[in-house]
């Protein structure tokens, strides 16, 4: 069998970041198994600017903000594969990848960093109503579609859900000819930064409603209407709030799922927000298992991927140097107007700082954002607005974090 002291799997923006922190904290033996035929990941697809703005301090694209990644991965001879699936890992880091030159080849680990990304959620999982017909498609495929291979979805279209891919797919097919005829939300606000809603959205003066979602789907062979309707407190349809709209593509934008069924497989412990359950130095409840960038939440900045995958390469090459020392287990929990906050655990000693990364459940102005340990708030941060869409990123000091005292809350207290 081969050994290797590090396997990333997935060659995206978190799994070169991981790749090329590893190697500058001492660690030579890497190696890179990506899927598709060139690094990079979804980046390849997104040729609008808006990257690299805190990584760089300047716009980049997805291309150009990868490249420059990828040059890094090659200038320091860190080894990868590409059209290479991993078929299977195991509780004792063996991983099992396919490709048509090597065929089947176990690799035994001394650590795996899981930077696979996410995948969209489909017709199905939504329970989307109405015809079975050709032309209801996810935003990201009608970004590949259309940036990779010049295929333009459709020419009248509806999208559900203001996501960030969703609005910016809004943008793309409109300067392609396409009329994008509106995008209907499901909740009372937006899934998406607001630079994306003001730049793809109103400037284009292409509407956003709301509060709304597909009541049905009608056509023969392809979409020919899409019906909206309003949707109450408990999103149930309102009668009488129908809007229907003649088109021929329905793009779906209705959220992105943590790729992880392969961690799933070996009983990694996964959290609500559906990657792995990780302590402080992003290890997974299987120690010498990481997980990075999207498969472990869904970021909305990539430049925020980019710095977790540099969280997770210098952990894992303290791992394999044997340089990390577990003395504690402090859980983590969500309070108050929190969806949910990684890390989930504190293992290692509280000799450092430690960035807790959270979304709120709904927008909200003006409040603290308290650390409490049982009765005691031992940080506090005010916080002008808050909003779903935006990842919140507190450092909290260790100095703070030596006066903890059992787990670990973090909530939301209106000012």
């Amino acid at each position: 069998m081969i050994k290797r002291d590090l396997v990333i799997i997935g060659g995206g923006s978190a799994g070169m970041a991981a790749a090329i922190e590893a190697k500058k904290n001492g660690i030579d033996d890497i190696l890179i198994l990506e899927k598709d035929s060139v690094l990079g990941g979804i980046l390849n697809q997104c040729i609008h600017n808006g990257f690299g703005l805190t990584e760089f301090k300047e716009e980049l694209t997805g291309p150009e903000y990868l490249s420059r990644f990828a040059d890094q991965v090659k200038e320091l001879g860190i080894e990868y594969k590409l059209d290479s699936l991993v078929l299977n890992i195991s509780k004792e880091k063996v991983v099992t990848y396919s490709n048509a030159t090597d065929g089947v080849v176990d690799i035994e680990a001394k650590a795996i960093v899981f930077a696979t990304g996410c995948y969209e959620r489909s017709p199905g999982a939504i329970q989307l109503s109405g015809d079975r017909v050709a032309g209801i498609i996810t935003a990201g495929t009608a970004q590949k579609y259309l940036n990779i291979h010049g295929y333009l979805a459709g020419k009248r279209i509806v999208i559900l859900g203001s996501g960030d891919i969703g609005l910016i797919m809004a943008r793309r097919m409109t300067l392609e000819g396409a009329k994008v005829l509106c995008v209907s939300e499901l909740m009372p606000y937006s899934n998406g930064l607001n630079r994306n809603i003001a730049q793809c959205l109103n400037d284009y003066n292409i509407p956003l409603y709301l509060s709304r979602s597909v009541l049905r789907v009608e056509g023969k062979g392809r979409v020919e209407k899409v019906v909206l309707a309003a949707v109450d407190d408990k999103m149930k349809f309102i009668p009488g709030t129908e809007m229907e709209f003649e088109c021929d593509t329905l793009l779906l934008s209705v959220g992105l799922i943590p790729y992880v069924s392969l961690l799933e497989n070996i009983d990694v412990n996964i959290s609500s927000t559906k990657g792995a359950m990780v302590n402080d130095q992003l290890e997974t409840s299987i120690p010498g298992i990481f997980a990075c960038g999207n498969c472990l939440h869904v970021h909305d900045v990539v430049d925020f991927v980019t710095e977790e995958g540099r969280e997770a390469g210098r952990a894992a090459a303290r791992y394999i140097k044997g340089e990390v020392s577990k003395k504690v287990k402090i859980k983590v929990n969500p309070g108050n107007g929190v969806g949910y906050v990684i890390p989930q655990f504190i293992e290692t000693d509280l000799d450092h700082d430690v960035t807790f990364k959270f979304r709120v459940r709904k927008p909200i102005k003006n409040v603290f954002v308290n650390f409490s340990s049982g009765e005691t708030i031992f940080h506090k941060v005010v916080k002008p607005v808050l909003i779903p869409s935006e990842m919140v990123m507190i450092k909290v000091s260790k100095d703070k974090l030596a006066n903890v005292k059992g787990e670990i809350t973090v909530s939301l207290e209106e000012r």
